[in-house]
């Protein structure tokens, strides 16, 4: 009975919620953030009361150079497909958020890590990956469930570019968390990306702001 409980829980939380947001679409760009952080507040609210749950990979910093190292030719193939976008399409918001709204940028930098990654990474790698163990055993199915439904709150931005790059991101950042165990170093390599794309002009599709 457990088992289905927490199997219904997923659901909900994971594709009943979003679809939600996709319907509330128009009212999100002022409740996005503040909803986002109060889900993870209470995810991680959850995962502490079990004294199951190792809370040294919140900030396991053991395996961190090594997890983001392992990252170079990720890193490598993303700077190439942005360059490749960059001098084949003609693109006046190609950089304009450094560029021509500079202070915005300056904030997003503080602002997006803190306010949007580490709640993300709570919520879809540290809280999933803890929670739905024992009905998802292998790290390795929660890890592709875990980038599928990531993905999957994206699409409250209605449109599939944000879909899709989330679940390239949800991909990294899952399998970053099985291997290191670390919700830092999730947290670190999401806002890498996130601020690249936003800092390069694809963050368009993935702003609250316009929604």
């Amino acid at each position: 009975m457990k088992f289905k409980a927490r199997w219904l829980e997923m659901l909900v939380l994971f594709a009943l919620v979003p679809l939600a947001g996709l319907g509330a679409q128009h009212y999100l760009h002022t409740f996005l953030l503040p909803t986002l952080i109060a889900i993870a507040v209470l995810c991680l609210w959850l995962i502490l009361q079990d004294p199951g749950f190792k809370r040294f990979r919140l900030v396991n910093g053991a395996n961190l150079s090594k997890a983001l190292w392992r990252r170079r030719p990720a890193f490598i193939a993303g700077l190439c497909v942005s360059g490749i976008l960059f001098f084949s399409f003609s693109d006046t918001r190609w950089f304009h958020l450094p560029t021509q709204e500079t202070e915005r940028w300056l904030v997003l930098l503080v602002v997006y890590p803190l306010c949007s990654v580490i709640p993300q990474e709570l919520i879809y790698r540290t809280f999933f990956f803890h929670r739905y163990k024992k009905i998802i055993p292998k790290k390795r199915t929660r890890a592709w469930l875990s980038a599928i439904f990531f993905a999957w709150a994206h699409v409250i931005y209605g449109n599939w570019i944000a879909v899709g790059v989330a679940f390239g991101g949800g991909l990294l950042f899952a399998f970053t968390y099985a291997k290191s165990r670390s919700t830092l170093a999730c947290v670190i390599e999401h806002s890498i990306w996130g601020l690249w794309l936003f800092s390069f002009g694809l963050g368009q599709y993935i702003d609250s702001g316009r929604l």
